[in-house]
């Protein structure tokens, strides 16, 4: 019996074990729709209320599982509505396939209804971007769709006219669904290898940098920590390569970091990257030497000068260089360093236990933390809120979700929903900002529609509050970062989920205690204290800058008095 070119794309899809792909139907992908319908019993159609989750989804199942995510949409507005989190996988170097419909082909270059130039559109987002021609060559550029997208960590997009997909095809050749991964040593050369040692035979101060290419190579990062003395800070996509609690541990850097792992980097003699290409250049050494581990030719010496490039695999690379050379006994930076971090955290458990109303961000994430199951997945959304997670729940076997190089407001939901249906018998949790929440929010109905129990806390300060301390450190005045207030916990019982609002701190702990004990969605929904999210160090440029938008504010609001600075920028230091 013929079938058509749709389900035989449908079928690759099966032969490569994609489960499931996020989108919403239309007229230009309707054979396609038809398709995964008459398969449903091996593909679940998720369909969402906005492509835009879709394709965020469709990237956080990806970092979440390394399996290809996978959406669609119709062409036009439904192919446009894509590309914000098609961004997030490339930047995040996640897998992900997207199938577009497109009008007729008959009809294309006639400036038909919902027509756009789908090839450029996708061009620089995609490592594979392919029209369909032809009925039966559908089946043969999705399987290099597929295998593009694994081996070079990126988006593949097949842009099928409708018409195309509803042709009848006889019996095509059958393939083979192998990915075609980068072909990597799994140990660096010996040379690299001795070069590196006699780096770190002289440090006597070295600090290791791990990223998410760490994440498989926990043990022997560890081991490698100890056996160097080298104490351990992690990228915000590293979160939980290591717990956070762990003696080597110094917190993550940046504008989420910690004050112990800015002062290290300050004093650092050798820099060891493993599996990150951290982005901020300013928080990094201004020239200590650098020993950088990643299987990507690619992201060698990419943002900071390295000493020496060990191309090879975390894992089998770490354990070479432990194996030899003796443990290093001299432990005098490691160990100030951790003392340092028991101030630090001594520092943090003081604001956690704080008992205030209104109620504190770093407050909340402590309370949701103790009701959290190790091995349950966090996804957080971009904002405050990313500092206010990153830097008070700590990892133990928690596994993050989050966008990272593009920052996109509004994937804590997305995350949340590809989480779930990765890993339906764990417990999900997101934090979100009420304004990347709200970007997103109609999609709390398909957690519902989809029986998707989770627990999303909304920290709700009814601000823009990341841009607004944005704008103060260059010097500006507010502007356009208020937020019309909503009360949540309303909007996800009209959605037929469960919600709880939150007001004092009394109200916290019983509405969380409830909230976890739900198989429904979940939205606890709380009104925390506006604060600025202050990194673990501040500089010089940032405290004038910031002095700077005080005198404007007084001008501004013609006050007799100038502000006072110096107790105004002692939160600073």
């Amino acid at each position: 019996m013929s079938t058509t070119a749709a389900d035989h794309l449908v079928q690759r899809l099966k032969a490569w074990n994609i489960s499931h792909i996020y989108g919403m139907p239309g007229d230009s992908i309707n054979n396609v729709i038809e398709s995964l319908r008459k398969t449903s019993d091996a593909i679940d159609f998720i369909q969402i209320r906005h492509e835009e989750t879709g394709a965020l989804a469709a990237a956080a199942y990806a970092k979440l599982t390394g399996k290809i995510g996978a959406c669609l949409s119709i062409g036009g507005p439904g192919a446009i509505h894509l590309l914000n989190g098609l961004y997030d996988a490339k930047n995040d170097s996640a897998p992900v396939l997207a199938i577009i419909g497109q009008v007729s082909s008959e009809s294309m270059g006639r400036d038909a209804f919902q027509e756009v130039a789908l090839d450029r559109l996708f061009n620089d987002v995609a490592v594979y971007c392919q029209s369909v021609t032809s009925a039966d060559s559908l089946p043969d550029i999705a399987n290099q769709a597929i295998r593009t997208a694994y081996a070079e960590k990126g988006v593949a997009v097949i842009i099928v006219p409708d018409d195309i997909a509803a042709q009848k095809l006889d019996s095509i050749l059958p393939h083979t669904s192998v990915s075609l991964h980068k072909r990597v040593d799994e140990l660096p050369p010996a040379d690299a290898l001795s070069t590196a040692i006699d780096a770190l035979s002289k440090a006597k101060k070295p600090v290791i940098l791990a990223g998410k290419g760490a994440m498989h190579a926990r043990k022997e990062l560890e081991a490698f920590a100890d056996h160097w003395a080298a104490p351990v800070i992690v990228s915000f996509l590293g979160k939980g390569v290591i717990p956070d609690e762990h003696p080597f541990m110094l917190g993550h850097l940046g504008q989420i970091g910690t004050k112990p792992a800015y002062e290290a980097m300050e004093e650092t003699d050798l820099l060891i990257m493993v599996g990150t290409s951290f982005p901020y250049r300013d928080f990094l050494p201004d020239d200590a030497p650098a020993i950088q581990i990643d299987n990507d030719p690619t992201q060698m010496g990419k943002r900071y000068p390295i000493t020496c490039g060990l191309l090879g695999d975390a894992k089998t690379t770490l354990k070479e260089l432990i194996q030899a050379t003796p443990r290093i006994n001299e432990r005098n930076f490691l160990e100030a360093c951790q003392k340092t971090m028991e101030h630090w955290r001594a520092h943090l458990a003081h604001d956690e236990e704080a008992y205030t109303n209104p109620i504190l961000a770093h407050q909340v994430v402590p309370e949701v933390q103790r009701l959290t199951n190790d091995d349950a997945v966090v996804s957080i959304d971009v904002g405050n809120v990313t500092v206010w997670a990153a830097r008070h729940f700590k990892a133990v076997n928690h596994q993050f979700v989050s966008s990272g190089w593009l920052a996109t407001m509004g994937c804590g939901l997305p995350g949340a929903i590809a989480a779930k249906i990765a890993y339906p018998e764990r417990q999900v949790i997101a934090f979100c900002g009420d304004g990347g929440f709200a970007m997103g929010m109609q999609d709390f109905l398909t957690a519902v529609k989809y029986e998707l129990p989770m627990l999303i806390i909304v920290m709700n300060n009814e601000v823009l509050g990341m841009i607004k301390y944005e704008q103060q450190v260059g010097g500006h005045l507010n502007e356009g970062i208020e937020l019309h207030g909503a009360n949540y916990a309303k909007f996800a019982e009209a959605c037929g989920g469960e919600g709880y609002r939150v007001e004092t701190r009394d109200e916290l702990r019983p509405a969380l205690e409830k909230a976890v004990l739900s198989k429904k969605p979940t939205i606890v929904d709380v009104v925390i204290k506006d604060q600025p999210p202050l990194p673990g160090k501040i500089n010089v440029h940032q405290a004038l800058n910031y002095s700077k938008y005080l005198l404007k504010e007084a001008f501004e609001n013609h006050s007799t008095e100038l502000p006072p600075l110096k107790k105004s920028l002692q939160r600073f230091f």
